[in-house]
């Protein structure tokens, strides 16, 4: 992909590089059919109802994933992803049915994006495919999971503090209203726990 700097598709390399050893002809094919996306804060590039036709690796930025609702106070926030990480509405994506959820950046982000078509031809033709959907596939069910977990298990002060622990730094970019509605509680409960524990 020409208009992609190296330095961003190295930072993918390296990243699947971490879990499997990936051919220089497998790379070249499979990036390039990425397509680099600059989205503006606060855009929602996925909406509900939508068939997800992308998946996409976070170069930077913040994109949280929820249920909208019609009163906005009332939406389901169920997980963020931060930079290195992939993300998509996965399970739209394979099933190619209209999301239940909506995908939106809460900070300017830029991803490397490919298509559904141009998955099943690196299918097709590579052994990174398979890589780029496992590692989807598991980034979604562990969203889901740990916030499901979390919720039974944990006080809404360890929820809090849990959220954000391997990314600290993070915490200040997310409105407030988002991490309440992620842990479970109101907004005022948020600003309660976190008066006790500052």
């Amino acid at each position: 992909m020409s208009n992609t700097p190296e330095i961003t598709l190295e930072i993918v390399r390296k990243h699947l590089h971490q879990i499997s050893e990936i051919t220089d002809t497998d790379w070249g094919f499979f990036s390039s059919k990425l397509t680099k996306r600059d989205i503006p804060k606060k855009t929602i590039f996925l909406k509900f109802g939508a068939i997800e036709n992308h998946i996409s690796f976070i170069v930077s930025g913040i994109v949280r994933l929820y249920i909208p609702k019609p009163d906005p106070i009332k939406e389901i926030t169920f997980g963020f992803s931060f930079k290195e990480q992939f993300i998509s509405a996965y399970d739209s994506f394979l099933t190619r049915k209209p999301s239940l959820y909506e995908l939106q950046t809460l900070t300017n982000t830029t991803v490397l994006s490919i298509s559904y078509d141009d998955l099943q031809e690196v299918y097709k033709t590579t052994k990174i495919g398979n890589l780029i959907g496992r590692l989807t596939a598991e980034r979604l069910f562990l969203i889901k999971s740990k916030r499901e977990q979390t919720l039974l298990n944990y006080t809404a002060e360890q929820r809090y503090l849990d959220v954000f622990k391997d990314r600290p730094e993070v915490i200040k970019e997310i409105p407030l209203k988002y991490i309440s509605s992620y842990i479970g509680v109101t907004p005022q409960a948020l600003s309660r726990i976190r008066k006790r524990i500052s």
